[in-house]
């Protein structure tokens, strides 16, 4: 009598055992719609998340237009947590109803104009858009200077771009060049004129970051943010350099905010918190962007940056307008470029 019972028992402790072993294995999650690892140095930046506040934030290659066009998708039953995205486009979540008001605690070191008043979105950093070339991949060709530079036949099959209906950053090259070109928020035929030009030169133009693939050559030249090419040319020690135009560019801030209705808001707001905290930013400034706090930004890193001369034509952008203006931006480039 005592067999069958002993055999009862063990099968109880593995039914209980194997019935807990899932909740066990659980941990504290925050879904980040576009956290590319390969972008920003987000890798850093979420492996720190999980040491420090034990939450795990999985990568997302998503981009900015794919993130919110996902979380218009999923309005009725959310996926995401928290999303980062382009600046103009955080004003088009707000729009949409997709995110909702937080305030996170670095909340008043966030300069005006650079958040929501209600806490909508807000800035984590920056970036100064330039050419990032890989000036190995050149063939000896001299690294391009300009926008006019980058029509030259020399540099047929060398260019490339974010599809800039998709992505912030490809968006974010179409203000800057026809800015650069004379152009406002309110025409934009200087940069149809320049994207029309360009596609003599067969470009390159993919939707996801392109990080690795200027690193490997297969872009020489990718119309892009200056701390990826910063990030490669110190930390990855590829042969790169970066380029602000010489006709001027456009700086712009990158934006988080808290999804509507996310699965788990909690971890959500302390992974948002943790993003403007003193370390996050630190991370950022060490990953070449500008940290929305200034003071992150140590003298050793800003050192590797251009010279302020430089930067000087770098213009910020005007987010409303640029949010306003990119509906019809993109009709125009689908009718007349792509």
């Amino acid at each position: 009598m005592i067999k069958p019972f002993l055999l009862g028992a063990a099968a109880l402790a593995t039914l209980f055992a194997s019935a807990i072993a899932p909740a066990a294995a659980a941990e504290p999650t925050a879904i980040c719609y576009n956290c590319p690892p390969e972008w920003a140095d987000w890798a850093s930046q979420l492996a720190a998340i999980k040491a420090d506040l034990g939450i795990a934030v999985p990568f997302d290659n998503k981009n900015s237009g794919q993130s919110l066009a996902a979380m218009i998708a999923e309005k009725d039953k959310p996926v995401a947590d928290v999303v980062y995205l382009g600046g103009p486009v955080g004003i088009q979540a707000k729009a949409a109803g997709v995110v909702t008001p937080y305030k996170p605690a670095a909340w008043a070191e966030i300069p005006d104009g650079m958040k929501d008043a209600d806490g909508n979105w807000f800035a984590i950093h920056s970036g100064t858009l330039g050419f990032f070339v890989n000036t190995e991949a050149l063939g000896g060709k001299p690294v391009p200077q300009s926008w006019a530079d980058l029509l030259k036949p020399d540099y047929a099959g060398m260019v490339g771009y974010l599809d800039p209906t998709s992505a912030a950053v490809g968006y974010v090259g179409a203000v800057a060049v026809n800015q650069a070109l004379g152009g406002d928020y309110g025409s934009f035929d200087k940069a149809m004129g320049w994207f029309k030009d360009l596609q003599k030169n067969q470009p390159i133009v993919p939707k996801q970051t392109s990080y690795a693939r200027v690193l490997s050559g297969e872009i020489p030249v990718l119309i892009d943010y200056d701390f990826n090419a910063y990030r490669a040319k110190y930390t990855d020690k590829a042969p790169v350099a970066f380029v602000i135009p010489r006709e001027g560019t456009v700086s712009v801030p990158y934006v988080m905010a808290l999804a509507k209705n996310g699965p788990n808001p909690e971890n959500g707001r302390k992974v948002l918190d943790y993003v403007l905290s003193d370390k996050g930013q630190t991370l950022w400034a060490n990953a070449f962007m500008r940290p929305v706090r200034a003071e992150a930004m140590t003298p050793e890193t800003a050192a590797k940056f251009l010279p302020a001369a430089d930067y000087a034509r770098a213009k910020p952008v005007d987010l409303a307008r640029m949010a306003e203006a990119q509906k019809g931006f993109m009709d125009r480039y689908q009718a007349e470029v792509k």
